[in-house]
């Protein structure tokens, strides 16, 4: 099995109509990324659009944050991030999606990326994605028809979490509802708790506090 990982970011910027920018979690992405890392991982950067996310959640007190943000190297790879249309699915052993609220509106119809993350599944690679990043599942179809999720125990964003911010309304689809719509087993756990859930090769957390755990657990997948 390969030592490469494919963090997928959305290159949506704004929540709805509501004008209000957002993106990328940036500690979606920073904590798992210090866990592959430090695992001797190599990660590769993909966007819907190719090139460079929008961030939110930049908050540069958070020393692993700091760390990702303030690394030449790694921004770099960040700026430069293929399109799903320049990704080889066989190189990855893991596909990760990062979540942030702009995911809702490009992940889930993105049909490039859905396949990406069928190849590497069928390959007996493993699936990850945190908060809102599961939005990204909610149509992976595997070669027999059926939704990767399927069947499968999954967290994510809660309507719970999604009402407490105050964009249930906003965003495209409750992501819970949407999962279950799919035949997953949406376990919710405490509001802004890790909550992390392993059902065969995927592996998804609910939200930000999550992250680290979804990528070590991934990391713990990979090394079997």
């Amino acid at each position: 099995m390969s030592k490469n990982v494919l963090f997928v970011l959305t290159s949506h910027d704004k929540k709805g109509s509501t004008g209000e920018p957002t993106g990328a979690y940036l500690s979606e992405v920073a904590h798992p990324h210090a866990v592959f890392q430090e695992a001797g991982y190599t990660v590769d950067f993909v966007t819907p659009k190719g090139g460079k996310p929008p961030w939110d959640g930049v908050d540069l007190k958070d020393p692993v944050n700091k760390a990702f943000f303030e690394d030449a190297t790694i921004q770099a790879k960040v700026e430069r991030a293929a399109s799903p249309d320049q990704i080889d699915a066989s190189k990855y052993a893991a596909i990760f999606y990062a979540g942030g609220h702009g995911t809702m509106w490009d992940f889930p119809n993105d049909e490039r990326l859905a396949k990406i993350a069928a190849a590497i599944y069928e390959r007996g690679g493993v699936v990850g994605a945190v908060c809102h990043g599961p939005s990204g599942l909610v149509n992976v179809r595997l070669t027999n028809g059926s939704y990767l999720v399927d069947g499968k125990e999954v967290a994510g964003f809660t309507n719970e979490e999604e009402r407490a911010v105050k964009l249930e309304n906003v965003v495209p689809f409750l992501l819970a509802d949407e999962l279950e719509k799919r035949g997953a087993k949406h376990r919710p756990g405490p509001m802004w708790k890790p909550q992390i859930i392993v059902s065969d090769r995927l592996v998804t957390g609910q939200n930000p506090a999550s992250a680290t755990g979804v990528g070590e657990a991934m990391v713990k997948l990979l090394s079997k």
